[in-house]
């Protein structure tokens, strides 16, 4: 079975919400867009130079989707990014059936939840998914992500869309790694650890 893989941009305060730019989702009158500008480093694009460089198909969330699908197949720069994205197949988690124009891409609708676990038992690369914040809180739910690259970027904004949502369920996670680079983000990897283990603390 092949693996659901998260990458997120997220703020310290948890936000996640249009990390890109001002216009990325302004949605609940959102106006900090584009937090991740000047935190960026040589070493960091090595990551994503990484990730790019691993066999992946795309899972996505609609606004995720449309955002990508308005620049990627047109973009004259970041080859790294764009001709994995355009190439490879993107499978778009939506309330309501469309058609994508976008090379490659295929509408998951209905009963979602059980899609996505389809998609899982298929033969294939592993499933990244970027952005969807919205989609994320579905797959945590499920219980259905294997592991999260959580990009942490040393900003808050105050409001906006979180990674662990109001109605998160409970649950532990192993570090896998962490990094730190020179503009101060830290990138941590961590896999779902099973459920939440209480107690005193101290041992008490």
């Amino acid at each position: 079975m092949r693996k659901i893989i998260t990458t997120t941009f997220m703020t310290l305060d948890g936000v996640v919400q249009a990390p890109g730019g001002p216009q990325e989702d302004t949605s609940g009158g959102f106006s900090s867009g584009g937090w991740v500008a000047n935190y960026w480093d040589e070493k960091m694009g090595e990551v994503m130079t990484g990730f790019m460089s691993m066999p992946f198909e795309l899972l996505l969330g609609r606004k995720t989707y449309d955002i990508f699908a308005a620049y990627w197949p047109t973009a004259t720069t970041d080859a790294v990014v764009a001709n994995p994205f355009n190439t490879t197949k993107k499978y778009v988690v939506s309330h309501q059936r469309f058609e994508p124009k976008w090379k490659n891409s295929f509408c998951v609708t209905g009963d979602v939840v059980s899609e996505i676990k389809k998609l899982k038992e298929m033969d294939g690369p592993d499933l990244w998914v970027h952005g969807s914040s919205n989609l994320i809180q579905t797959l945590l739910k499920n219980h259905l992500i294997d592991r999260m690259h959580i990009w942490i970027y040393p900003v808050t904004v105050g409001s906006g869309k979180r990674l662990f949502g109001e109605g998160a369920r409970p649950g532990g996670f192993r570090l896998v790694e962490s990094r730190a680079y020179s503009t101060g983000v830290i990138i941590a990897t961590y896999e779902p650890a099973g459920e939440l283990k209480t107690g005193i603390a101290g041992g008490q």
